[in-house]
């Protein structure tokens, strides 16, 4: 399903974006965009959403399993970004609030079609944002290493792996973790547990 943005989005961002569009904000940080973007410049937003898109769009491939509903799942938290800009009072915390607002999009669509039992544990870019000083994902800073981590993640029991993307790829909470997946969060924090001793204890070699 693609979903035609409205009179008060931009238009999608893969295709009609115009490369000048904002250029002279492009030095500007996350948190001014954000402020700038909540009082209705949508050229601050475009530099904004240009900026993160490729994370946007990696992680909702992962979470989906499919590049066409990932492409979906990103232009709908485009036009989600836009409209609830002006609810968000951590400006500077822009980018893992719109990774959050990916993520709801990306489990909307999962729901709405057959259940599957899996995500996709492509490449996991060192570029992610990874909140534990202490995780394997840290340690993942060569080729083989990283290698190593997707091997890891792969044998992994799927509600770990979904766990540990969610929390390292998406900055989840663990109440997200839970509402996403249909656990309790004693649940997600024991899945997440898990999921770090096994990967931390397989990724001893690349320390």
């Amino acid at each position: 399903m693609k979903v035609a943005a409205s009179s008060e989005a931009p238009h999608p961002p893969e295709r009609q974006l115009a490369p000048q569009a904002g250029a002279g904000l492009d030095a500007a940080s996350d948190g001014l965009l954000a402020r700038r973007a909540a009082d209705g410049d949508s050229r601050a937003f475009e530099v904004l959403l240009r900026r993160h898109l490729s994370l946007m769009t990696a992680y909702a491939v992962r979470l989906t399993g499919s590049r066409a509903d990932a492409s979906d799942a990103v232009q709908e938290a485009s036009i989600a970004i836009w409209r609830e800009l002006p609810t968000l009072t951590t400006p500077d915390a822009v980018r893992g609030w719109m990774m959050r607002i990916v993520s709801r999009k990306a489990f909307d669509l999962m729901r709405a079609r057959k259940p599957v039992d899996d995500i996709d544990d492509e490449t996991v870019s060192n570029r992610l944002p990874v909140s534990e000083s202490a995780d394997p994902a840290r340690l993942a800073v060569t080729g083989d290493a990283m290698s190593g981590l997707r091997a890891a993640l792969d044998r992994l029991p799927a509600l770990q792996r979904q766990s540990w993307i969610l929390r390292e790829v998406g900055g989840e909470s663990y109440g997200e973790i839970a509402e996403h997946l249909g656990i309790t969060t004693t649940a997600a924090r024991g899945q997440l547990a898990r999921a770090r001793e096994t990967l931390t204890r397989e990724m001893e070699a690349w320390r």
